[in-house]
Order: structure tokens, then sequence, then C-alpha cells
């Protein structure tokens, strides 16, 4: 069964997510890859402020193609989780609560996930074109000479996901391969 939910992330929303529910994503959620982690992560260093609150936010890890003609954005698959793993605990600290991707994270950003109450979602990967169908508008906000790079706020429509970690850190990547070794 598939549920509905909203972004921004409210708590009681992040508290009925399970690893494994699929899920349908409305709202504004944010774009963000390597080098933009990477540039938010000095601007904090250095005492900056943030693009963007996190509060509440989902990132999704993505740098679309460009968008054809009558389109908002271009093909928009997700890209591997784990590199942003080195930044996303100190984003989930200041209040991210989801992150979009493929792929698994580490042990500091699942520490990060229970700690806040958050959750990782993975989006199919080779699917860009399908994704991208789900997203009503595209506007970079930030960092607009990282081309494909930059923080883009996205409008979704149902933007279809898969909980893989939940706020209790039950993780399906590990769960599915323990029940399938049942199986065999």
């Amino acid at each position: 069964m598939k549920q509905s939910i909203q972004a921004p992330l409210i708590k009681e929303e992040i508290q009925n997510l399970h690893a494994g529910d699929s899920v349908l994503i409305t709202g504004t959620i944010y774009t963000a890859r390597d080098a933009a982690h990477k540039r938010m992560q000095e601007a904090l260093k250095n005492g900056e402020q943030l693009p963007l609150a996190m509060e509440g936010n989902v990132i999704y890890y993505m740098g679309p193609s460009p968008a054809r003609e009558g389109r908002p954005i271009g093909s928009a698959g997700p890209t591997t989780a784990s590199r942003m793993d080195k930044y996303a605990p100190e984003l989930l600290d200041l209040g991210l609560k989801g992150m979009i991707g493929k792929g698994k994270r580490s042990k500091e950003v699942i520490d990060a996930i229970v700690r806040n109450g958050a959750v990782y979602f993975a989006a199919v990967g080779g699917a860009g074109a399908l994704l991208s169908k789900s997203i009503l508008s595209s506007e970079v906000i930030a960092y607009d000479d990282l081309g494909t790079e930059a923080i883009r706020k996205l409008e979704v429509k149902d933007f279809p996901a898969i909980v893989v970690i939940d706020k209790d850190g039950n993780n399906l990547y590990e769960t599915a391969v323990k029940e399938y070794n049942t199986l065999s």
C-alpha cells in the first residue's frame, strides 16, 4: 500500500513511516548533490547562512538533464547517496528530515537519522524520465554556477519513493537481505 505524504515533513508524518513503505511525496523538496553539499558545509564553517532552511525539508540527491520543451525539468533520477554521507549528519542535526537517493548510507548517517527522527527514501535508479513526470516546477535557488549541481526548489506531486531507513534506524537494505536468506 502506498502512503501519500506532504513535504516539508512533519514529525507526526515521519512517525508513521516504516522501512519498506512505498510513499508518494507531494509538496516542496530541494535538490543538492556533492558540490552543493560541499558549499553548504563551507558556508556553515564560515558562519554563513545556508541558502535554504533545513527544518523539515527533504533533499533529493539529483542533478537533472536539460528540460525538453514544455517540461519544467529533464530526466531526474537519483544519484548515489553515500557521496553525501560526510555532509548529511550535520544537515540532519540542523533539522533536515528527509533525503532521497539510491544506495546504502554510512553508520554515521543512520545514527543521525535516528537522533533526529528523520527518514531516508530511495527513488528508482534508471527511471529518471519517469520520475521527472512527478515534478511540476523547478527553480534554481542557489549556486547557479554549478549547473546541474545547483540547488533547486522542486514542486512535486505523487513523487514515488520507498522508505529505506526509518526514524528508528530500521534499514530495508538489511531486513530484505535477511528475509531473502530465510527463503533459501
